[in-house]
C-alpha cells in the first residue's frame, strides 16, 4: 500500500541573540550567568522546534489515515478472494455484494453490523447483483456468462436458481461477466471480459458492454479489455453514463438515446500522469448525489474522487487494502461509503475485506432496481 506520509521534519536550533549583550569581553564576574542564559536559551529553542516538528508529523499521520476528517472503518465480513458489486438496498438496510471467485453472493446487515454469505449450485463465477422491483429477496446475477434470476432470504448458506435471463452461450464460453448495474430506468447493463485462466486480461480485447433488453443481450460497446465500473450523472441528466474498460486507463462518458442505447464516446477522466500508467487501474465505481465520481483503483490503495465539472481529482480516499474493486453510498441518510476489495494474489489481512468510510461530508443516490 503506499503511504503519504513525508519523513520527519529537520530539527534547526535557533541561535537567539540578546541585543543588550556587549561586544567587548566580559568580566568574570558576568561570564558564567550570561553563558547560563545563552545555554537557556539554546535549549529551549531547540526543545520549541523539536515540539513543533513533532507535532506537524502527528498532523501528517492524522491526515494521511483520515484526510481532514473522513474515517474508514473495517466491517465485520469474510475476506473475499475477489469482492465486487456492493449495492446498497434502502428497503432492508443491507448491502448486498459479491465475491466473485468464491464464488457467494453476501449482505451486510447495517442493525446487526453482521454480513451473511450464500453459494449459488453451478455458478463458477458470480460477477455483480442487482436489486429487482417489486420482488424481495429476488436478485438478478452474473452468473459465468450469463444472466439469472435468484432467490435468498439473506440470511440461508445456499441462495436458488429461478430462472435463466440471458445467456451468452457456447461462442462465449471463453468469457465471463464482470461488473453491472441498473439506470434510473430500471434497465440492467453488464459487460464482460476474457476468463482469467487465457492469459493476460489487458492483451486481449474479448469482451463486450451490453444492455439487456427483455431477454437479449445488446451489444453496446465491443473491443473491451475488462468490462467495469459504471455510473448515471442523476438526477441531473441521466441521460449521461460513465463508464470503465480497466485497461483503457480512463472514464468514459455516453449520451443514452431514448431506447438505451449509448453514442457520442468521450474521454472523461484520463487516470495516466505525464501519459504514463500510474502503477494501478480503474475498477468500479459510483457517484454522489452532485454527480461527482469515486473511482476504486486496483493497486491503488484508494479511491479517486473526481469533480463532474471540472473533470479534475478532488481528493484521494485512502483505503488499507491494495485491490480497492469498487464503492456505494448506502447507511440510513446516504451518506457512507462502502467499499469492497480483493485479496487476490494471497495479499495479506485486510485484503478482502469490506470497508465504510463516513465523514465525507457528502450523500449518495438511491440504487436503483430492475425491472422485468
Amino acid at each position: 500500500m503506499k503511504t503519504m506520509l513525508s519523513t520527519s521534519p529537520s530539527v534547526k536550533v535557533k541561535r537567539s541573540r540578546n541585543r543588550h549583550f556587549s561586544s567587548r569581553p566580559p568580566s568574570s564576574s558576568s561570564r558564567s550567568p550570561q553563558l547560563i542564559g545563552i545555554c537557556v536559551l539554546l535549549c529551549w529553542s531547540a526543545f520549541s522546534d523539536l515540539a513543533l516538528a513533532q507535532q506537524q508529523l502527528k498532523g501528517e499521520n492524522r491526515m494521511a489515515s483520515s484526510d481532514k476528517g473522513y474515517q474508514v472503518e473495517q466491517l465485520p465480513s469474510p475476506l473475499t478472494k475477489l469482492g465486487e458489486g456492493p449495492v446498497w438496498d434502502i428497503d432492508t438496510q443491507s448491502l448486498y455484494y459479491v465475491d466473485i471467485n468464491t464464488p457467494a453472493v453476501l449482505r451486510y446487515d447495517y442493525a446487526e453490523n453482521r454480513t451473511y454469505s450464500a453459494t449459488l449450485d453451478s455458478a463458477k463465477s458470480i460477477s455483480f447483483i442487482v436489486l429487482v422491483a417489486g420482488q424481495a429477496g429476488a436478485f438478478v446475477v452474473g452468473e459465468n456468462n450469463r444472466v439469472s434470476l435468484i432467490s435468498w432470504d439473506g440470511r440461508s448458506e445456499q441462495a436458488k436458481h429461478v430462472r435463466v435471463l440471458a445467456d451468452l452461450g457456447a461462442t462465449q464460453s471463453h468469457v465471463r461477466f464482470n461488473d453491472g448495474k441498473v439506470d434510473p430506468y430500471g434497465r440492467l447493463y453488464a459487460g464482460t471480459m476474457q476468463l482469467e485462466t487465457l492469459g493476460d486480461l489487458f492483451a486481449q480485447k474479448e469482451g463486450q458492454f451490453f444492455r439487456c433488453n427483455n431477454g437479449t443481450m445488446v451489444v453496446q460497446k465491443k473491443n473491451v479489455s475488462i468490462s467495469n465500473g459504471l455510473t448515471w450523472d442523476e438526477p441531473f441528466n441521466p441521460q449521461r453514463m460513465y463508464y470503465i474498460d480497466s485497461a483503457a486507463l480512463d472514464v468514459k462518458a455516453f449520451d443514452v438515446d431514448e431506447s438505451g442505447d449509448l453514442k457520442n464516446e468521450t474521454v472523461f477522466f484520463d487516470l495516466r500522469i505525464n501519459g504514463s500508467n500510474p502503477g494501478y487501474v480503474p475498477d468500479g465505481m459510483t457517484s454522489d448525489a452532485d454527480g461527482n465520481l469515486y473511482i476504486a483503483t486496483w493497486g491503488g490503495s484508494k479511491l479517486m474522487n473526481v469533480d463532474k465539472s471540472t473533470r479534475q481529482l478532488l481528493r484521494e480516499i485512502k483505503i488499507p487494502a491494495e485491490q480497492v474493486t469498487s464503492a456505494a453510498f448506502g447507511g440510513p441518510q446516504l451518506d457512507e461509503l462502502f467499499v469492497t476489495t480483493s485479496s487476490n494474489g494471497n495479499k495479506p489481512a485486510p485484503a478482502g475485506a469490506l470497508f465504510k468510510v463516513t465523514g465525507l461530508g457528502v450523500k449518495g443516490k438511491p440504487m436503483h432496481k430492475m425491472v422485468l
